[in-house]
């Protein structure tokens, strides 16, 4: 298992640019939610479709989890890839986060 510290310093690099892209997203035009951090943990909140994801850091077992459409995603360190990944599908962090977003608008 991945040693504690390493764990975090990735998931920290991580959250950090995922909560910098969705900043950008944020800004545009038609943007339908807010995020914030608290804590080390994202929120990701639809004030319009009254809903909330929450992206945080499970140091224990070393993944990032994703609270979304009523749903856990929990996601793996991939070395290969250089990213955190969700293991059924393949899909690494941003571009995970960026399809729940787009589901959830659709899908309210």
């Amino acid at each position: 298992m991945m040693e504690e510290l390493e764990f975090r310093r990735l998931a920290d690099t991580a959250l950090d640019a995922l909560k910098r892209h969705l900043i950008l997203r944020e800004e545009e035009q038609d943007a339908v939610f807010e995020v914030e951090e608290q804590n080390g943990v994202l929120n990701v909140l639809f004030e319009e479709l009254a809903g909330k994801f929450v992206i945080t850091p499970n140091t224990p077992v070393r993944q990032i989890w994703i609270s979304a459409l009523s749903t856990s995603f929990k996601l793996d360190w991939d070395q290969a890839a250089g990213a955190f990944v969700l293991p059924r599908t393949g899909e690494q962090l941003t571009p995970l986060v960026d399809r729940l977003i787009d589901d959830f608008c659709r899908s309210s």
